[in-house]
């Protein structure tokens, strides 16, 4: 699956756990809101059926305190609740809508509040008017409790309604409360799995990349080092194209570098056959001079003698540059990095090319681990040209280290006759010298030697000199692991 489509799924799972998320709040919130609705009307509904029950019972007590004191100022709340009660019944039944159990208490109390009405108006209107068939209502109604017994019907039925709504309220209260906690437990269990499929997505993806990435750099890394491996890389995504590509370098540079190595190869063994096969006649040039010299001095003369005495130097010289082309030849040669004190190894290099009477000063050269074979090349042709070059008077020369991080700094500095700023980088080229050409023991060879082995390695040499004062010769050297 392609990084694209990983990140597009991981990102649509996210947006369908939001949806889900919001569909659900909406879906709870609806509930919320049916039930508030529903416990808000409810409270209505029970204020009126308060209310209700209260008118009644206030035309009862009215009703009562007429008759006892025959008092009409009773009758003007008992005709109050008869324009009241009628509306705060039609208001209920409104509320409750179509609930029929309520409904039918309701219509129940209407029906007996009408009785009752009928009731209380008949002995109103006789108690002045017509007192023996006031007298036939007390004796046939209201001593046998007509009137209250309806009351008590409404009372009963008032609480019946009371107690249904309440058990209905309670109900809604509760699923109220039930559906917040739903709201709230879901949005936790959303968040939570939102917040942990994103978390989650998001690792797995940057440790896929970063580890593909961290593989295809080691294997960059061990390229650069001249080990040829290849990136296993069996995913289909966009990085499989950039693992592909280093095979395909990876795979190159081997061929390459095998092409190389074989050359050189071949190279060094050309070399070797050249310089046996130059060495032979030059042998022989050299001998057939000396005994020339020996056998015809006689013979020659002075002009001729002098011609002759040039040409061994020549010869010398010749033989000088072939083995110089050699050690340049054998500088690609790999060797095992061992522990090397350079004091010790620069003493003995110093032993058998400085003369006695140079003044060397040997300072703070430290042990690192290296191809000794290498770094004694550097030296041993850095200290060489030093002797060449120092002050034949009082010569002088002083070999130092500082350690800059993990390197080391190594300077040679000799007192000789300096070199002229202009020829600074043309001393490291191969074949260049300041000493004449018939001066056997200058090749050209050394330096160049020096500058191939620093660059092989990877670090950096220059020299500071003017005309007469000496040269220092500056290298870095790394330490190739800690020690």
């Amino acid at each position: 699956m392609k990084l694209s489509t990983q990140i597009l799924v991981a990102f649509t799972l996210i947006i369908l756990l939001s949806v889900a998320d919001s569909y659900t709040n909406y879906r709870l919130s609806k509930k919320v809101q049916l039930n508030s609705q529903f416990l808000s009307k409810s409270e209505a509904v029970i204020r009126n059926s308060n209310k209700t029950h209260r008118a009644i019972l206030e035309m009862q007590s009215a009703v009562r305190g007429y008759f006892l004191t025959n008092d009409t100022t009773f009758l003007e709340e008992y005709n109050r609740g008869i324009k009241k009660v009628p509306e705060y019944l039609r208001e209920q039944r409104s509320l409750i809508g179509i609930n029929n159990t309520q409904r039918s208490i309701i219509d129940s109390i209407t029906h007996l509040h009408i009785e009752w009405l009928v009731y209380t108006s008949e002995l109103i209107e006789t108690r002045n008017n017509n007192p023996v068939v006031y007298q036939n209502l007390i004796d046939t109604k209201f001593k046998k409790h007509i009137g209250k017994n309806i009351n008590d019907a409404i009372s009963r039925k008032f609480k019946r309604f009371d107690k249904i709504e309440y058990k209905t309220r309670k109900y809604h209260s509760d699923m109220l409360l039930q559906s917040l906690a739903n709201t709230r437990t879901f949005s936790l269990i959303f968040l939570s799995l939102t917040i942990f499929v994103g978390i989650a997505s998001t690792a797995y993806i940057v440790i896929m990349i970063t580890n593909r990435i961290n593989s295809m750099v080691r294997v960059a890394d061990t390229i650069s080092k001249g080990k040829f491996t290849i990136v296993e890389d069996y995913r289909k995504d966009e990085l499989s194209a950039l693992s592909s590509s280093l095979n395909i370098m990876s795979r190159r540079l081997e061929k390459n570098i095998q092409d190389l190595e074989n050359k050189n190869a071949e190279l060094n063994k050309f070399a070797y056959v050249v310089s046996h096969d130059l060495k032979a006649p030059l042998r022989g040039i050299y001998n057939v001079i000396s005994w020339i010299e020996e056998d015809l001095s006689e013979e020659l003369s002075p002009a001729l003698k002098n011609y002759l005495s040039i040409i061994p130097k020549r010869t010398q010289r010749m033989e000088a540059l072939i083995n110089g082309l050699l050690d340049y030849a054998r500088i690609n040669r790999k060797t095992t990095p061992e522990l090397v004190d350079t004091n010790i190894m620069v003493d003995e290099i110093a032993q058998s090319i400085v003369p006695r009477k140079f003044k060397l000063e040997i300072i703070n050269l430290p042990v690192i681990f290296t191809e000794r074979l290498k770094l004694e090349q550097v030296f041993s042709n850095l200290i060489s040209n030093a002797v060449k070059y120092s002050n034949p008077k009082n010569p002088r020369i002083v070999i130092k280290c500082e350690k800059i991080m993990n390197v080391f700094e190594f300077s040679i500095k000799d007192n000789g006759i300096g070199i002229d700023p202009e020829y600074h980088q043309k001393i490291f080229e191969i074949f260049q010298t300041l000493r004449e050409k018939n001066e056997m023991e200058s090749t050209g060879i050394g330096l160049a030697i020096v500058k191939k082995i620093i660059d092989e390695q990877g670090e950096t040499i220059n020299v500071q000199s003017k005309l007469g004062e000496g040269a220092e010769f500056t290298f870095t050297w790394r330490n190739n692991k800690a020690v």
